[in-house]
């Protein structure tokens, strides 16, 4: 598309030339949209809008294109060629048991299809046993409906070759088509004319301006530029092509693309960014004037986007535009005309209404006979005369408007709505109950009988009441009885109902009227006189109102286009509440005096032959039937010998119009026509529930033209167009035609989407319908209604072509020859994938052909689409045999996708089997669709196996990031971009602590230990509290000193340690493990704390003791003697080598000597001890804390927390690493300050025992993990009024500090900041903590300073390293907040991992830490020690290179902020965005495994939990699944939605386990390497693994 626009451009006008035809001003303006693109400020959208306003009023002058084609031609996303791949020849309709989808030829194309696929080996889902257990299955019935619901008709578009029949009058139909596009109007030739540079000319008139816009701009940008600096790289502009893809980066002239990770950064504050600094080519000491200019001209952008801009989704813009096939075929043939019908015709002496019908023969013929209904054995069971349907209607009729009252006020008045309540097989009371109400001037509103409280649908229907201010049923007493009750013996409230009032119309109920008392009989007017439920695609039910003079206009049509004359028996298999089965057994029969024999839906499944029995025995002229009911009675005719058909002028066929409907025709006509049938008989016809009939066939004595079939390229159809296809016959659909239009209607066909241009002659498109039989509108729904029963057709030109509004029928096909109407399927059925349609029953006939009579349940299949990533995915589900093996069930998926994939040219998305009749069912038979989509989404299908195939369908993918090699930007250049945008340096610092006046005092916690002993003895410094919350054990100065004292002689006199040996602490939470830690300070030894084994697991937990153990070079264990006892048990010994543990003691029992003298270390840099902990990437790294660094954290963390000795604070913390330990042993020592400890293993016992201490104890500061908080917010979540009973009070607590090493984790502190809000807590109480291995206390938000900012970020420019903040809310924003204050001493700076260079304010980079109490380096870093040598002393490549930070490995930025820190300056906030080691490169990416987790998790309520790695390129989400394992499945298709739609991303492998399988670490963190490891050694044992393929 560029390269076309440039060629016209080109050969229009030269380069300088061109340029010099705008104002300067123009070319300014237009160069700096040109760099917000490049920067993302603004999107592709806004800038071909902004630029194309400011040429527009250039462009006509430059170019003789005509306005009106100065259409932006966006390049829409069509599918990859599909070229007509093998026969297509397609089964039946999907109403059916399988047999109905037998076509010999069908099956054929489908094996043949097969034959081509050689055995792929695909992976193989694995599954638990338990899940393979299916669910019962009902006792078989006979015919059962199978695949689409009753009225699901859909496109059927593929073919199945049709028996020949004597109208087969192909040969004209193909002579018609070649007449109508070789006459067409318009030639072809523009749409082929080549698209590559070579074919310039040809494109100057259907070039947009919109493309001829974009290349000016280009050339413009270029000869802006040029003047300043080296010649611009070309290359650029001629690959640059009209995607609305985001630019990779730089798409400024001549700027090296690939500035990976941090470099690039975007805010949407619009100040502007470090890449584009040293951009455009220039070096940094050239010329930098235009670079300045463009700078300048920027800043003065207003600060943010305007807010609507933040809400709008451009992600078409980042979609990989699939460019239409140019094999597509395209429409050629000239603009259609509407169609009329013939004139309609009334006789002078019809009454002017349906009533005046009715009271003209209730007493003119009281003894003719109406209605005659049918039992299930087929016997008549009541024949209603057309007197009595008269009297016994006066009746009802009077009984609601006068007998039903609510305190003396009648309950109706006319035009009030009244619900419909009758069971399929009591024709009789519903055509008593609907004349009732008519002639009460109510408005019936027929529905379906409720059967359970969850009807498939039932919410729906109880919408469609509610809206229709429905408050009455009329219903049988013996329905009434079947109705689901509640304990009170009254019908139970269906979900989603209004509360209705039952009314039995059974004649005991009703009251016969006064002599004096008539009902009125009204000419036909505008009011409604009955309203039709309709569903539509997504399962929404909507009333279609019918007015009095539409339905009279819709009798006197039927009876003209069918011949109808009074007397005439007609036999009904239809629903009679709805549709033709409405239309012609109640309304038109009762205009016309006819007698209606009804049939039963339960007969029908007992006897499909009942209808022609009753044909036969009645002589009936008329049948009204469908496609199923003829496929039935072929199943079951060889039974019946003497009946003849020879009766019947009239085979009305209602879903005629489905192109499924002509096999079964042809069939029934070559079995029963030597019963007496003649072809001409069989009447297909059109009709939908807006519309009600549109066309239908008539009978041949009314002198119309044969019936047409045509025969139709499937691949044409894909794209809408019809050709005629002879040549290859297994992918054609043959359909007949439905008719003429009905008299006195004007019919037209017009485009699908967008405005509602008439299609061309050869064109598939809507079929719309301007009448006066046609409904009204969707009632309560004017906007719905405006859209369908008001559109106005236009021709090309925009004219509309009738004053006339015409009402949408949901009907695709085409005016054919002889005027006939075709019909290639529904709306409702329709999928559009990759810009080409496809039918839903196309594809469940191909399924069924694959193997038809061995695999699926009764022929039941499900086909719909669900809309992912912005395109439409097909999903099949399908009811499996219930003897059916894992390995059948797999080979007949894996067949099933090939068939699709080469039939159609169209992938499936997932293909799921479900055990036998668990799929919804409609209410006559048949699957529920919509509800079955509805329940795949919401994830309560319970699928048995899935497959999921999104690797071969999703082909709208944004582009991978491509890095280029060699086009870093240097760190000095952006040093300089930053000062020249007015950007500060990203660098922020706590308090100063230098000055501080006890910098020197305390420099050896042993000595301040002592000291307190003696200056406060008695002074607490640990309370310890068990699982009920009593206090177990205390410690004052003196006691831990002492304590300390007996540890130290312990280990100098049992043994024999000398100063600076490592010991090992194995102590649960609690004093002893102070009390030791002091003990070795006070004997010179280094103490390392290691929790201890687990009892219940040692297998797992007693390696990594041994490890640390080994690691740390520990020479001695010190513990009690229960975990010694342990430590040298028979299950150890299974673990690890128990001859191999060092000495170990137990402090069980202490000698009680004093120690001479305390070690003194000979300086503040010596080891104090060894803090040892296992990263999220499963690496075991000790580091290493001096008596300076651990002095100056206790310090920090001092004045942070403004803590002294009067002071209590609650710790809720692991105790043996990081912050952790700090608060745990160090802090209280140091500040004096009274600690009550709250071992996290005790809340598993009781939950609320970290609160209820924080309440009792009056506590303001307090600590905790995210696995308390966890803990906290689903065991109390509940129970918060019980813990008011019990007095729990938080309104104490000032600051609630969660101690963490990761990004915090927002919506686990909202949600408890709001659970726990009614007991008190301040909802700006809760914060988090940052610290790492290199420094283990960064951030900590204490009692001073501002609350904690939460920005949002754009999590797509985020995988691009870029930091974009958004507003809440918008699409694709993640919420960030900071990680507290950034403590006294600590110095921290944002770098580049790469450059190492500083980055600007609100830029992406490592984060960079410089304090006094930085770890002093790594102990060992098990098995990566060279890696990490500079981790602790690493300085900036430019800028201030003298400073020795240590690397924390974790991303984030700093950004100052508005608001004012204790010192008076504003305040800087550190974000962590994540850890380096954590992030998952993928497609050239940067993801966040929490931000994919997050999505996960929310996509099911049985997602406990989730992790996610990668494995060989692949994605592997793992997910805990809490809840049965029959819902294991149905997680597979929500995964992969979730990650597909809001990451972009395709998921590989689903892994569904238990809860408590992913392995999480004492911080709370998931430990996700070990996790990895654990799937790839088969250790997880998962429920069900499901490989994407």
């Amino acid at each position: 598309m560029a390269e076309r626009g440039s060629g016209v451009l080109m050969m229009l006008l030269e380069p300088p030339a061109l340029a010099m035809t705008l104002p300067a001003e123009v070319r300014e303006r237009l160069a700096e949209l040109e760099l917000e693109l490049s920067e993302g400020d603004i999107t592709q959208k806004g800038y071909e809008k902004k630029r194309g306003k400011l040429l527009a009023p250039y462009i006509p002058q430059i170019q003789g294109v005509d306005p009106s084609l100065q259409i932006d031609h966006r390049i829409q996303s069509s599918a990859p060629a599909a070229h007509p791949a093998s026969k297509h020849n397609k089964p039946r309709l999907a109403n059916s048991r399988d047999e109905r989808f037998r076509s010999d030829l069908h099956t054929e194309a489908v094996q043949a299809a097969l034959a081509k696929y050689k055995e792929r080996k695909m992976p193989m889902p694995s599954k638990r046993r338990s899940v393979l257990v299916q669910s019962s299955v009902e006792a078989c019935t006979p015919p059962d409906t199978s695949s689409a619901s009753e009225d699901e008709g859909s496109l059927r578009r593929t073919g199945r070759f049709a028996s020949s029949s004597p109208y087969a009058a192909q040969a004209s139909v193909e002579h018609w088509f070649n007449r109508v596009i070789q006459g067409s109007s318009t030639s072809s030739s523009a749409s082929s004319t080549s698209s590559h540079p070579g074919g310039r000319a040809q494109h100057c008139t259907n070039t947009s301006s919109a493309s001829a816009a974009t290349v000016l701009a280009d050339l413009m940008a270029h000869t802006h530029i040029d003047q300043h600096c080296a010649p611009p790289d070309v290359t650029g502009l001629l690959e640059r092509s009209l995607h609305a893809e985001r630019p990779q980066v730089a798409s400024v002239r001549g700027l090296p693309r690939g500035y990976t990770h941090s470099s690039l950064m975007e805010t949407a504050d619009g100040s502007v960014r470090a890449d584009e600094e040293a951009v455009d080519g220039v070096p940094v000491n050239s010329r930098v004037s235009s670079k300045i200019q463009q700078l300048l001209n920027t800043l003065k952008r207003p600060k943010r986007p305007p807010l609507r801009e933040f809400f709008l989704d451009d992600f078409e813009e980042l979609l990989d535009v699939q460019h239409p096939d140019p094999q597509q075929p395209k429409p050629e043939g000239g603009e259609m005309r509407p169609l009329s019908g013939d004139p309609p015709v009334v006789s002078s002496n019809r009454p002017s209404s349906l009533l005046g019908s009715l009271h003209r023969w209730g007493n003119t013929q009281a003894k003719s006979p109406c209605l005659t209904s049918l039992d299930n054995t087929g016997k008549p069971l009541y024949t209603l005369t057309y007197g009595k349907l008269w009297t016994r209607s006066q009746k009802l009729a009077f009984t609601l408007l006068n007998k039903l009252s609510s305190r003396n006020e009648p309950l109706l008045r006319p035009g009030d709505r009244v619900a419909l309540v009758f069971p399929n097989n009591d024709p009789v009371m519903f055509m008593v109950a609907f004349y009732g109400c008519l002639l009460a001037e109510l408005v019936p509103v027929p529905i379906e009988v409720p059967l359970t409280r969850k009807d498939a649908g039932g919410q729906q229907v109880g919408f469609l009441l509610g809206s229709c201010g429905v408050t009455l049923a009329l219903t049988t007493d013996a329905c009434q009885k079947g109705l689901p009750k509640a304990q009170t013996g009254e019908v139970v409230t269906f979900k989603g109902w209004p509360r209705l009032l039952w009314f039995v119309t059974d004649g005991k109920h009703v009251v016969k009227p006064p002599k004096d008392w008539h009902p009125p009989i009204r000419d036909a007017s505008n009011e409604i006189a009955y309203i039709e439920y309709k569903t539509g695609k997504e399962g929404s039910t909507m009333g279609v109102t019918v007015s009095h003079s539409a339905m009279l206009a819709h009798c006197h049509a039927l009876t003209q286009a069918c011949g109808y004359t009074e007397g005439e028996v007609i036999t009904n298999v239809l629903d009679f509440k709805r549709d033709a089965g409405l239309w012609h057994g109640v309304l038109t029969s009762v205009m016309n005096r006819m007698h209606v024999i009804s049939i039963p839906y339960s007969l029908m499944k007992v006897n499909p032959l009942s209808w022609i029995q009753k044909v036969h025995t009645y002589k009936a002229r008329v049948a009204v039937v469908k496609s199923r009911d003829m496929h039935w009675s072929l199943l079951a005719q060889r039974d019946q010998r003497d009946i003849s058909l020879s009766s019947l002028r009239m085979l009305i066929v209602a879903d005629g119009a489905n192109p499924w409907s002509i096999s079964s025709c042809d069939a029934f006509l070559n079995v029963f026509q030597s019963r007496g049938l003649r072809p001409e008989v069989i009447c297909p016809c059109a009709s939908s529930s807006e519309a009600l009939t549109v066309a239908i066939r008539r009978p041949p004595e009314t002198g119309v033209p044969p019936p047409g079939k045509a025969v139709l390229s499937m691949s044409g159809l894909s794209y809408g167009v019809i050709r005629v296809d002879t040549e290859e016959k297994l992918s054609v659909l043959t359909v007949q035609d439905a008719g003429q239009v009905m008299p006195g209607g004007l019919v037209c066909v017009i485009r699908v989407e967008g405005t509602p241009y008439l299609c061309r002659t050869d064109e598939v498109g809507e079929i719309c319908v301007s009448s006066s039989t046609t409904g009204i509108s969707y009632y309560g729904l004017p906007g719905m209604t405006k859209n369908v029963f008001e559109t106005i057709p236009v021709t090309s030109s925009g004219a509309p072509i009738s004053d006339r509004a015409f009402t949408r029928t949901s009907l695709l096909g085409f005016i054919g020859p002889d005027n006939l109407v075709f019909v290639v399927g529904k709306l409702d059925g329709l999928m559009v994938v990759s810009g080409r349609r496809h039918n839903a029953d196309d594809v469940v006939a191909t399924a069924l052909a694959v193997e038809p009579m061995k695999f699926v349940y009764r022929g039941r299949i499900a086909v719909f689409s669900v809309s992912v990533l912005h395109d439409e995915r097909i999903v099949v589900v399908a009811e499996q045999r219930p003897d059916a093996s894992e390995e059948d069930s797999f080979q007949w998926m894996s067949r099933v996708l090939q068939a699709i994939d080469s039939i159609h040219q169209v992938g499936v998305y997932c293909l799921a089997l479900v055990p036998a009749n668990t799929l919804p069912k409609a209410p006559l038979g048949g699957i529920h669709i919509s509800e079955s989509k509805q329940r795949f989404l919401e994830g309560a299908l319970h699928p048995c196996n899935v497959l999921m195939c999104p690797h071969t369908c999703v082909t709208n993918l944004p582009k991978p990031r491509q890095k280029q090699p060699g086009t870093e930007v240097g760190p000095a250049s952006m040093i300089v971009g930053n000062l020249v945008a007015g950007k500060r340096i990203a660098q922020a610092c706590g308090r100063d602590v230098t000055q501080l006046e006890d910098h020197d005092q305390f420099l050896y916690l042993q000595d301040v230990l002592q000291w307190r002993a003696q200056a406060t003895p008695d002074h607490p410094l640990f309370l310890l509290l068990n699982s009920k919350g009593t206090v177990v054990n205390t410690a004052s100065c003196v006691q831990l000193h002492k304590r300390a004292e007996r540890v130290a002689l312990a280990l100098m006199e049992r043994g024999r340690l000398n100063a600076g040996d490592h010991v090992a602490l194995l102590y649960p939470p609690g004093i002893d493990l102070i009390a030791t830690f002091y003990g070795c300070l006070y004997a010179g030894c280094v103490p390392v704390t290691v929790r201890p084994p687990h009892p219940q697991n040692l297998t797992t937990t007693l390696p990594t003791v041994k490890m640390i153990v080994e690691v740390s070079k520990s020479v001695c264990i010190l513990t009690t003697q229960a975990i010694m006892k342990l430590l040298k048990s028979k299950e150890a010994a299974a673990a690890v080598d128990i001859k191999a543990w060092p000495l170990i003691l137990d402090t069980d029992d202490l000698p009680r000597k004093r120690l001479p003298q305390i070690y003194k270390p000979p300086s503040p840099e010596m080891l104090a001890y060894l803090d040892f902990s296992v990263s999220t990437t499963g690496i075991l790294a000790g580091v290493k804390m001096s008596h300076a660094a651990t002095s100056a954290l206790c310090r920090s963390i001092k004045l942070q927390c403004e803590l002294y000795p009067s002071r209590q604070i609650a710790i809720c913390l692991d105790p043996y690493c990081g912050l952790g330990f700090a608060l745990w042993c160090l802090c209280s020592v140091y500040s004096g300050h009274q600690s009550i400890l709250v071992p996290p293993l005790e809340l598993e016992t009781n939950a609320s025992l970290w609160l209820s201490a924080v309440s009792q104890y009056k506590v303001r500061v307090t600590f905790c993990s995210y696995s308390v908080m966890e803990m906290c917010t689903k065991g109390l979540g509940s129970q918060t009024e019980a813990l008011r009973l019990r007095n729990v009070n938080l309104s104490c607590v000032r600051t609630c500090m969660v101690v963490a090493e990761e990004r915090p984790r927002i919506t686990l502190t909202q949600s408890f900041s709001k659970i726990f809000k009614d007991l008190g807590l301040s909802t700006r109480a809760v914060s988090t903590t940052f610290g790492c291995r290199v420094n283990v206390a960064v951030c900590l938000q204490g009692t001073a300073g501002p609350d904690p900012t939460t920005v949002y970020l754009d999590m797509r420019a985020l995988r691009h390293d870029r930091v974009r903040l958004v507003e809440r809310g918008s699409p694709h924003s993640l919420p960030l907040m900071e990680s507290g204050k950034i403590l006294p001493g600590v110095k921290v700076i944002i770098a580049n991992t790469e450059t190492k260079g500083p980055l600007g304010d609100s830029h992406l980079g490592e984060v960079w830490v410089s304090s006094p109490h930085n770890a002093t380096g790594y102990y060992t870093v098990y098995g990566e020690e060279a890696l990490h040598a500079d981790h602790f002393n690493t300085r900036l490549s430019f800028g201030d290179t003298q400073t020795v930070w240590a690397r924390t490995g974790y991303l984030g930025f700093l950004r100052r902020t508005e608001l004012t820190d204790a010192s008076g300056e504003r305040h800087d906030a550190l974000y962590v965005v994540g850890a380096l080691d954590e992030t998952l490169e993928l497609r050239g990416m940067r993801y966040h495994p929490i931000d994919i987790e997050t999505s996960v998790i929310r996509s099911h309520k049985s997602i406990a939990e989730c992790a996610v790695f990668t494995w060989t390129n692949l994605l592997v989400v793992v997910v805990e699944l809490e809840g049965s394992e029959q819902e294991a499945l149905d997680l597979v298709a929500l995964v992969t939605n979730v990650v597909l739609e809001e990451h972009y991303l395709i998921v590989g492998v689903v892994v569904v386990v238990d809860p408590g399988v992913i392995p999480i670490n004492s911080r709370g963190e998931k430990q996700r390497m070990h996790l990895r490891d654990g799937f790839l050694a088969d250790q997880l044992d998962p429920i069900y693994v499901a490989y994407n393929m």
